[in-house]
C-alpha cells in the first residue's frame, strides 16, 4: 500500500472536538486501548492512534481510487448527513445519509430493482409524461419518485456494490456494517468510546457526535479519494 504524508495535524482535531468520546459510564471497554484519558466524566479519545488509523485510512482510499474502485459512504443521522452528501458529492462517491433498507447490500437484486424503478420514474418526468397522466395517477407516481429519492438518491448511479466502504457511527449503522461483513467488503468506519472497535477492518476513534469532528474524517479521506481519483485520470 502506498504510504504518503496525509497532514493530519493534532491540534486542528482537538479544535474539532475529535478527541471527546462518551460519559464514562457509556464506553465499550474494548476502546480502553485508544482512549488516553477521563475528563469531567467523558472519555478523551488519544488522537495520536486517530492520526495513525486515519492516515491507514487514507492510503487505503488513495489507492483503491488511483485503480478506479468506487466508494459508498455511510451517515444517516442528522448530525452527519449534510457532511456525508457534500464529502460524497465531491468526491464523486455513493452515499446513504436518510436511511439504510435492510438487505441494500445483502439484496442487491432488489436494490437494484428499486434503482431501475428510480430512474425510470426521474425520465419520465423530465419528459414530462407526469404533466399528461390524470392528477391522481401523477400524484401517485409523484410520491413513489420522492420517497425513492430519499432513499437511493445518494445511490442512482451505482451499477453494483461498492469496493470499499465508509461509515460514520458504528452504532448508528450496525445493519450497513453488518451487511458489509457478510460480503467481504472493506470497511473504513469511524467509531466513539462506545464501539467496539474490532467490527470493521479500520477504525478511526473519534468524536462521531460533532459535526466539526465528522467534518474533519471525512474532508481527509475525500481529499485522498480525490487524489487517487486525479491519479487514476492521468495513468489511463
Amino acid at each position: 500500500m502506498t504510504r504518503k504524508y496525509w497532514n493530519i495535524n493534532l491540534e486542528e482535531m482537538m479544535e474539532a472536538g475529535v478527541h471527546f468520546g462518551h460519559g464514562t459510564r457509556k464506553w465499550n471497554p474494548r476502546m480502553a486501548p485508544y482512549i488516553s484519558a477521563k475528563r469531567k466524566g467523558i472519555h478523551i479519545t488519544n488522537l495520536t492512534r486517530t492520526a495513525r488509523f486515519l492516515s491507514e485510512a487514507c492510503d487505503l482510499v488513495f489507492d483503491a481510487s488511483s485503480r478506479g474502485k468506487q466508494f459508498l459512504i455511510v451517515g444517516t443521522k442528522n448530525k452527519a448527513a449534510d457532511s456525508v452528501a457534500s464529502s460524497a458529492i465531491k468526491a464523486r462517491c455513493h452515499y446513504v445519509n436518510k436511511k439504510w433498507l435492510g438487505g441494500m447490500s445483502t439484496n442487491w437484486s432488489t436494490t437494484e430493482t428499486r434503482l431501475h424503478k428510480f430512474r425510470d420514474l426521474r425520465a419520465e418526468q423530465k419528459t414530462g409524461r407526469f404533466n399528461r397522466l390524470p392528477k391522481r395517477d401523477a400524484a401517485m407516481l409523484k410520491r413513489q419518485l420522492s420517497h425513492l429519492q430519499t432513499y437511493l438518491g445518494g445511490i442512482k448511479y451505482m451499477t453494483g456494490l461498492p469496493d470499499i466502504v465508509i461509515i460514520v457511527d458504528q452504532q448508528e449503522e450496525y445493519t450497513a456494517l453488518r451487511e458489509c461483513v457478510t460480503l467481504g467488503i472493506p470497511t473504513i468506519c469511524l467509531i466513539d468510546t462506545n464501539c467496539d472497535p474490532d467490527l470493521a477492518d479500520i477504525s478511526i476513534p473519534a468524536n462521531d457526535d460533532a459535526i466539526a469532528s465528522i467534518r474533519f474524517i471525512l474532508n481527509k479521506l475525500i481529499a485522498a479519494i480525490c487524489e487517487g481519483r486525479s491519479s487514476y485520470i492521468r495513468n489511463r
